[in-house]
Order: structure tokens, then C-alpha cells, then sequence
């Protein structure tokens, strides 16, 4: 199976690292800088999991593309979607599939309007890592998993042959017969953390010690979940048990990755994240109180970073 991996980054650049370490046959679409670091150094991996520097790599540019690929993985961040699509747009023919290992759900209602629905897949990944100044992924973990699977549910042939060409490749697979209740199960809690811990702009143990701040956690949750149900993917109880756990541990630092970008005075995913959130719950007539409260922080966030860049 021919893979085409959209960009070598932190999260693009490390499960293709792994598959290209396993024998796949892998290609990156890189930009010329990117391409350029990639050529001198290697793709350079730091992980618990083993470090990786691999040389021989098969790089190519948007205008080189072929429609030659069986799987197209797409990891960009959801702000750069539009730009991913019209590089990646050449490679798409066949009978080639797209695996998209995006935010939300939004990027699944933009893919399949521009490529059509047959042509992509639900996806998600848990992995923390990032890439440094000098191109170096740094995988922070030791949890690194994809999991992906037809978005109308079911096990199709195609979806098997993928998930034989990923796995053994030093990282968790999983192929999911409902992943559309995955990716919302994820994008609750993930809706849920990133709009807390930015607004508070605090941990989630920070969070636990203030005045209502287990209430408040629990009344984001309950926002997000809500949304997840009316749209017909009602969380279940592991997710609850699971999610109830981390926003109740006293003493946590943990925050989501939107936090750390307002942090870090960089781009944020807002109107993937909390904005598309809020539009799918009033469509449904849902409660989003506090989310429209995060959601106008993180606006406003971008406004003054906007202003503050020029």
C-alpha cells in the first residue's frame, strides 16, 4: 500500500517515521524548507518508544504530485486545512481514501464536500508530541494510538487492508466499527478541557481549588456531552467514568494543547473546537452557556493577538 503522509510534523512526522521504520512504503508532502532540514538531518525522532533518524526518505512537493496513493494521511491543524487540501488535491484519485487525524468534526463535512464521502475515512490519534526549532519530533509520552474506521460504521474490505498496512508499526491501531461515537466522545472531552483550562487559564488542579471549580468543570462537561447526544452520539459510561476521573484529580497539571497555544502567543483551534460545538448545540437548541463564554475568550484572544502582530 502507497501512503502519502501530509506534512512530517509533530503528529504526521511521527506515526510516518514509525511506518517507514516497519517497511511501509511512505512519501511526505513537505514544503521546501521543511523538505530542505529533512534532506540534511533526516526525520529525527526522540520517544520512550525508541529515538529514530531516518535518511531515506521519498519527499515530494505539491506540484511533483501524482494520483499514485492508496491511503492519504491528513494531520494538519485544523486553521491550515485549506491550504492542506489544495496541496494535496493532485494526489487524490483512484482509489485512493483519506484518513484525516483532525480536531472536531468539521474537516469531515469540508473533505467529503470537496473529494466526496467515499473518499474519506473518521480518524483520530492520541500521541503528545511536538516538534522543535531544529525539526526534532519529541514524543512526550509513552501513549501513541490511531484509531480510524468508515464514517457510515461497519467494517468494510478497504478498512481492513489499512488497518493490516498500519499496524505492527511500533504504535496502537485500532479499527473502530462506530468511529464517528469515538471522534465525539473525543472532541467532548477534548471541547471540554481546552475551553476550561483556557478560559481559567490554569490546570485542572488549579482549577479544582477555586471556589466552584468542580461545578464548573462538571457544567462544561455537561454542556459538550449534551451536544454529543442531541447530535445522536450520547457519550457512554466508560467515557464518563474515564473523563469524571481527570477533571476531578486534585493536584493535575494537566491542560489542553489550546491553552498552551494561547501560552505560547500562537494560533489557536477555536472555531473547530468550541465555535463548531456551540453552532451544532443551538442548532439543537442545546444549553451553551459556558461554552459561548470560552468560545468569546478565545475570540477575543485572537483579536488582540491579531492587533498585537500588526
Amino acid at each position: 500500500m502507497k501512503i502519502l503522509i501530509v506534512g512530517a510534523g509533530a503528529v504526521g512526522g511521527y506515526f510516518g517515521a514509525r511506518l517507514q521504520q516497519a517497511g511501509r512504503d511512505v512519501t511526505f508532502l513537505v514544503r521546501d524548507k521543511r523538505a530542505a532540514l529533512l534532506r540534511e538531518h533526516g526525520l529525527r525522532v526522540k520517544s520512550p518508544a525508541g529515538d529514530l533518524t531516518l535518511h531515506d526518505l521519498q519527499l515530494v512537493g505539491s506540484s511533483e504530485l501524482q494520483p499514485k496513493y492508496d491511503l492519504v494521511i491528513l494531520s494538519c491543524k485544523a486553521y491550515d486545512l485549506d491550504d492542506a487540501i489544495t496541496s494535496v488535491a493532485p494526489a487524490i484519485g483512484g482509489d485512493a481514501v483519506i484518513l484525516p487525524l483532525l480536531n472536531g468534526m468539521q474537516h469531515l463535512d469540508i473533505l467529503e464536500q470537496r473529494f466526496g464521502a467515499n473518499r474519506v475515512l473518521g480518524g483520530q490519534c492520541v500521541v503528545a508530541s511536538t516538534m522543535d526549532a531544529d525539526g526534532v519530533i519529541r514524543h512526550l509520552g509513552t501513549v501513541h494510538g490511531l484509531t480510524f474506521g468508515e464514517c457510515a460504521g461497519g467494517v468494510s474490505a478497504r478498512a481492513r487492508q489499512i488497518h493490516e498496512a498500519l499496524s505492527g508499526a511500533g504504535f496502537d491501531v485500532t479499527l473502530s466499527e462506530n468511529i464517528l461515537q469515538s471522534m465525539w466522545e473525543k472532541w467532548t472531552m477534548l471541547a471540554t478541557l481546552a475551553s476550561a483550562t483556557s478560559m481559567m487559564r490554569a490546570a485542572i488542579g488549579d482549577i479544582l481549588q477555586g471556589p466552584g471549580g468542580p461545578q464548573f468543570l462538571e457544567g462544561v462537561l455537561a454542556e459538550c456531552a449534551g451536544i454529543a447526544e442531541l447530535q445522536g452520539y450520547k457519550p457512554g459510561e466508560t467515557f464518563y467514568n474515564r473523563t469524571r476521573g481527570v477533571l476531578s484529580e486534585h493536584g493535575s497539571t494537566l491542560t489542553a494543547s489550546m491553552f498552551r497555544d494561547i501560552s505560547a502567543n500562537a494560533r489557536v483551534e477555536a472555531d473547530h473546537v468550541v465555535g463548531d460545538l456551540i453552532r451544532r448545540g443551538d442548532a439543537k437548541g442545546a444549553k451553551t452557556t459556558l461554552l459561548q463564554l470560552a468560545y468569546l475568550h478565545l475570540k477575543s484572544y485572537e483579536a488582540q493577538r491579531a492587533r498585537m502582530l500588526g
